[in-house]
């Protein structure tokens, strides 16, 4: 069973390197203003503040910076969430719309890897680490509420 798991991802593997696709030229990165990243790392500190103050704190603190043309308010049930972001990944990602979105959000649109650990209390109930968005728009940081399925 080993055997045949092992081959088939090896398969699986070489058929993907097998549709490689070559591109003239030198990849450039996309420039992270100064004052964006200054905004987003505040956006994260004050998320966590919030959170170390309790469940409604941080619910109000995210429906306080819901980015305005996409506000979804939702009840984390008296979880809190830890975002710790890996601010050397932070990049633009214009091309980024928000689930069941037509079009991206206004602003300056950026991605980073966060580690997220959701706590309910005391307790920790779970480490991920994950991509998340945020935008500044008018010199300000929004996100996009999580919202626990």
């Amino acid at each position: 069973m080993a055997e045949r798991c092992a081959a088939a991802l090896l398969a699986a593997a070489l058929s993907t390197a097998a549709c490689t696709t070559t591109v003239i030229g030198r990849p450039v990165a996309l420039p992270v203003l100064d004052m964006d990243r200054s905004l987003i790392a505040d956006y994260f500190e004050r998320s966590n503040t919030a959170a170390r103050d309790g469940a409604e704190a941080q619910e109000r603190f995210l429906a306080s910076t819901e980015h305005p043309d996409f506000v979804r308010q939702c009840d984390l049930g008296g979880l809190t969430v830890m975002l710790e972001p890996t601010l050397s990944t932070l990049r633009p990602d214009d091309g980024w719309r928000p689930a069941g979105a037509h079009q991206a959000p206004r602003g300056r649109l950026y991605a980073v890897a966060v580690t997220v650990t959701v706590r309910r209390g005391e307790s920790t109930l779970g480490t991920q680490i994950g991509s998340m968005h945020v935008v500044v728009l008018d010199a300000t940081a929004y996100g996009f509420a999580p919202c626990p399925s």
